[in-house]
């Protein structure tokens, strides 16, 4: 007996054949048949064509604050509204001289103040950067924060809450940069409340202004992770954005269908929320509901509160908050017929997606709708816009990236047993602000980004099915939270908690909930015990000392940490040493992360399923 095909929502893929060409070096060219349409040169010239033809549509949506610290009616922001603001706001960055060099930024979450602000600078031609909120309220020595100022030199930095912000402003914003508040005041500086750019009377200037603006004026700065050294900033066109805003249509027809509805949380400071899905709601008119849940156990009630109300007709979250939500479904009456009411796909991004909740929100929406929305993802990255890469196809499994956007060229480098994907079109970055080494380093001799990603195809004899994702040339990776883990400077620092009994540690979590970290420990570990020369490593290891200390340094690294990016949640010591054959370790005694981790694949999933023996968890 033969099982019938899954049954789905129809919906139209734009992009299904590529082209494909191959030297004799084995690099490999590919690009979608379909060309890049004709589209707007500007982001600004959509918001000046809804405010023209639907001025009273909503274009955002937040929850208001009530005085205990909870979420209230929504307030909204139509088109009509948001070009007004736009104009006033333009017009007092005009009178502060602001520019690339003296650009606005903006160090508070997703909110409405933070939307106006930003479209004030883009009538002008003013650049601004929102930065990670992390950067300002959970980090300890505002390192990151100190130098993203550094690299922009602003005329203006705004941040809605003077006191979530004050330590951060007063530890690392110059005392003659202008500071812009939306609510409170600083106990050691003057600031400017938001409500007098608000109060400016726009002038012909900004019209001016807005003309002399084109396709290589910059919208914005966005700055990566910061990985291996500190962030770069990546620069964002007005050109690179609508770009990659057509070719994200083209790949998703359903984007133009009718004006998309978004209930979203995904940071502005990083490219998914703040160019892909801002973008998309601003290039299409349509709304977007700020949700300010979060895919952790403290928030996501408020996103699922949100999701009962607000029909979404596309929906994007990371792993975990698609996790959460596909579990929510299954007795969640409500939010199951509300959810699904109108919605036409699904968007995950930020890690792989576990085949369990694919599986789990597919059955939630038989039983709602009897067939399954369309579960849409693929690749990119702040420099390529983000969108580069989509699945043409509903039938998606675990790890698929798919075709190439209209007007991209992929080229595909063998790198050992790897192959990067490398990008060229006119949605890729022109490089990073003041940074010309780092810029000239990023694109190789044919102009293409090095984006450092590993690809195969899904079927190499049957291109058109697209590629998959292979993991890293490097070695760090992201969560399922889509929470990028520096893999190199956490070592150093297990490395030197544990010492001198740590000779390396390998750090899982790809895709995970969490970091682990595996150690291989040197000779001298024997001291912490009394067993007998001849005994086995994996004695020594099991010694309840040996297991203590290591408890001990696990604690003390959890103290220390920031955030899920860098604290280790798990800890293991390896009784079975690096294997030279396989590549595990090298003849100079340095361990090889990826091949650790493709030769113990099954240690690292008991290891993080609780299953691995004496495995080590911090304790209060």
């Amino acid at each position: 007996m033969t099982l019938a095909a899954p049954q789905y929502r129809a919906m139209r893929y734009g992009i299904t054949r590529i082209q494909w060409e191959e030297t004799p070096q084995g690099v490999q060219y590919v690009q979608a048949e379909q060309a890049l349409e004709a589209h707007p040169q500007r982001m600004t010239d959509k918001l000046l064509h809804w405010a023209r033809v639907t001025p009273e549509r909503t274009f955002l949506a937040r929850r208001k604050r009530l005085a205990d610290g909870s979420t209230g009616d929504w307030e909204h922001l139509i088109y009509a509204q948001a070009l007004a603001g736009a104009r006033r706001i333009g017009q007092a960055l005009l009178d502060r001289q602001l520019s690339a060099d003296r650009p606005v930024v903006i160090l508070s979450e997703n909110s409405l103040e933070h939307a106006m602000l930003a479209l004030g600078c883009m009538m002008v031609g003013v650049p601004h950067c929102p930065v990670s909120p992390a950067y300002s309220t959970v980090s300890k020595d505002f390192d990151k924060l100190r130098h993203i100022l550094s690299t922009l030199t602003p005329g203006l930095v705004f941040a809605t809450d003077a006191e979530k912000y004050a330590a951060a402003i007063e530890a690392t914003v110059p005392a003659d940069t202008e500071v812009v508040l939306a609510h409170g005041s600083l106990p050691h500086r003057s600031h400017t409340p938001l409500g007098e750019l608000f109060e400016t009377a726009d002038t012909p200037a900004v019209d001016q202004a807005l003309a002399r603006t084109g396709p290589d004026t910059i919208v914005k700065f966005l700055f990566t992770s910061g990985s291996t050294n500190m962030p770069k900033g990546v620069i964002n066109t007005h050109g690179m954005w609508c770009a990659n805003q057509q070719q994200m249509w083209q790949s998703m027809p359903v984007l133009g269908e009718s004006p998309p509805v978004l209930v979203d949380w995904l940071p502005w400071n990083h490219t998914f929320g703040g160019n892909h899905n801002i973008g998309l709601t601003l290039f299409h008119g349509g709304s977007l509901y700020i949700d300010d849940g979060k895919p952790v156990p403290a928030l996501m009630g408020e996103t699922l509160r949100n999701l009962r109300e607000v029909a979404p007709t596309v929906y994007f979250n990371v792993p975990t908050g698609l996790e959460a939500i596909a579990n929510a479904m299954h007795t969640d009456d409500l939010l199951r017929s509300n959810l699904l009411s109108k919605v036409r796909m699904f968007f995950y991004s930020g890690a792989a997606l576990a085949q369990p909740i694919w599986d789990s929100l597919h059955a939630a929406q038989e039983r709602e709708l009897g067939e399954r929305i369309v579960m849409g993802t693929g690749l990119g990255m702040t420099e390529s816009g983000p969108f580069a890469i989509f699945v043409p196809r509903p039938e998606v499994q675990s790890g698929d990236l798919g075709l190439p956007a209209a007007g991209m060229r992929l080229k595909l480098v063998p790198m050992g047993d790897k192959v990067e994907v490398r990008y060229q079109g006119p949605n890729i970055t022109p490089g990073y602000w003041r940074a010309p080494q780092a810029t000239a380093e990023a694109f190789d001799e044919e102009g293409f980004f090095k984006s450092g990603d590993a690809v195969t195809w899904i079927d190499p004899n049957n291109i058109h099915l697209g590629l998959k994702f292979d993991g890293r040339i490097a070695e760090d990776f992201k969560l399922a939270t889509g929470t990028f883990v520096s893999v190199g400077p956490l070592r150093a620092k297990i490395i030197a908690a544990g010492a001198p009994y740590v000779q390396d540690a390998v750090i899982t979590g790809l895709n995970l909930k969490e970091v682990g970290a595996m150690l291989f420990t040197t000779p001298k570990v024997r001291d912490l015990v009394g067993l007998p020369a001849n005994a086995t490593l994996a004695e020594v290891l099991a010694h309840p000392n040996v297991l203590a200390h290591f408890q001990q340094v696990l604690n003390q690294l959890a103290d220390k940490a920031t955030g899920s990016a860098n604290r280790v949640a798990r800890l293991l010591l390896l009784s079975e040493p690096p294997s030279i054959d396989k590549g595990e370790v090298t003849d100079k005694g340095s361990i090889n992360q990826r091949a650790v981790l493709k030769h113990r694949e099954a240690l690292v999933q008991d290891f993080h399923q609780g299953q691995a023996l004496h495995t080590l968890l911090p304790t209060p």
